[in-house]
């Protein structure tokens, strides 16, 4: 599966969201109307490594990630702990290996916060994969309603 089919499989079924590209990601943001700057993050593709997120190794040739965020209950019910937050570039203390594909894991940088994410997820993963961009969309529209706008 191509990174660009996943975004695009946001922009038309999520209703209320943008692409934006920054930071060396392509992201899906809730912004129903623009009204935000940016908008309230959903699910980001990352491509390369960064300053302070080398975890998954993505400077191989062809390697992507998903990431996305969602309720710290689903993080928990489904790797039973939310680990602290690792120290600037560092990786979070969990017993996973973080640059193995197709196969949903916790965010290497940003599991502390409820992230997940699948490197080069196949058709099936990403099947497995919609129940929780759905999750992350309706916890970003929660988001955006808190705010004052």
């Amino acid at each position: 599966m191509e990174s660009e089919e996943i975004l695009n499989y946001c922009l038309e079924h999520l209703e209320g969201t943008v692409s934006v590209s920054s930071w060396g990601e392509k992201g899906i943001f809730y912004n129903p109307d623009n009204r935000l700057k940016r908008g309230i993050y959903i699910l980001t593709i990352k491509e390369k490594d960064g300053e302070n997120d080398k975890g998954s190794n993505l400077d191989r040739d062809g390697v992507y990630r998903v990431n996305l965020g969602v309720r710290k209950q689903t993080f928990i019910n489904m790797f039973s702990t939310i680990p602290k937050r690792p120290a600037k570039g560092c990786i979070v203390d969990m017993d996973y290996d973080f640059t193995e594909t197709d196969r949903i894991i916790p965010h290497p940088v940003y599991a502390w916060m409820g992230w997940l994410c699948v490197l080069n997820p196949s058709n099936k993963t990403f099947g497995k994969l919609k129940p929780l961009i759905d999750e992350a969309y309706e916890y970003a529209k929660e988001k955006y309603r808190k705010k004052k706008l």
